[in-house]
């Protein structure tokens, strides 16, 4: 099954996307669009009825499999990037589902999803993404937090910063993401188990492309994985170092960690 959507990459969205950023930039049309900026584009929005409990599409609806699990998690992903996306021209996103898995993990059953994206302009394509989904069980309530893994220290460059809950609401307004553990604490807290609202992956990644793409002046290829939630209001550091990347918390634990080139 493949799903297609055609959004025209309306300069006004990447330049409110700067914004949120804290850089003033105005995007015009045929503006090369920085990477992963396309996650601003090609919404799929649903009706009420046709929602999960967490505020995404239901699954089960459209491409989006039912593993049976009720926490849906964006886990990490690959991007190849072929020639660049430009701003104010009509885009194609074309979706399939890769694979998808299950198995029984220490925490309990788990299950995998990978998603193919291919995103097309002017009648060539521009790049392919690959989206990895992981499924989980609530947690119990008195489950202990995994032990996420200790971030590396040895970053050439650091770039430190923190998201409040404004910046993830226009965030979540840009992208067109209603999942609740990004502006509804008590449902993160109580349901999902954080501890408090959870920075948006795709926002840490976006945030290391930026940073890999200075220092490479380009990028072909960026591979990355969620390993621990960066909560809103924590200040962490986006590190570089010979092509790694990886974003540290205030308390040393990695949260994402990245491959450029």
């Amino acid at each position: 099954m493949t799903q297609t959507f055609s959004d025209v990459l309306d300069p006004a969205r990447a330049t409110a996307m700067q914004a949120m950023l804290g850089d003033p930039r105005a995007f015009e049309q045929g503006d090369v669009l920085p990477p992963f900026y396309h996650q601003l584009y090609f919404w799929d929005p649903q009706p009420p009825a046709r929602l999960g409990r967490d505020g995404h599409p239901a699954t089960g609806i459209g491409l989006i499999p039912d593993m049976g699990l009720p926490r849906r998690m964006w886990a990490g992903g690959s991007l190849r990037f072929h020639s660049p996306l430009l701003a104010g021209i009509r885009a194609e996103k074309r979706s399939s589902v890769d694979s998808s898995t299950r198995k029984d993990g220490r925490s309990g059953p788990l299950a995998f999803v990978r998603l193919r994206h291919d995103y097309w302009q002017r009648g060539s394509i521009c790049l392919t993404e690959w989206q990895d989904l992981v499924y989980r069980e609530d947690p119990g309530p008195d489950a202990a937090p995994p032990v996420p893994p200790q971030a590396r220290t040895d970053e050439e460059i650091a770039r430190v910063r923190s998201f409040d809950e404004t910046a993830l609401f226009r965030y979540s307004a840009l992208t067109f993401n209603g999942h609740r553990i990004h502006y509804d604490v008590d449902y993160a807290r109580a349901v999902e188990g954080y501890a408090g609202l959870v920075v948006h992956g795709p926002l840490l990644a976006q945030m290391l492309m930026l940073l890999a793409e200075a220092q490479l002046g380009g990028l072909t290829e960026f591979t990355y994985r969620a390993t621990s939630p960066l909560i809103a209001g924590e200040e962490a550091a986006f590190c570089w170092a010979d092509g790694a990347l990886w974003v540290r918390g205030a308390d040393e634990r990695q949260c994402m960690e990245a491959v450029a080139r």
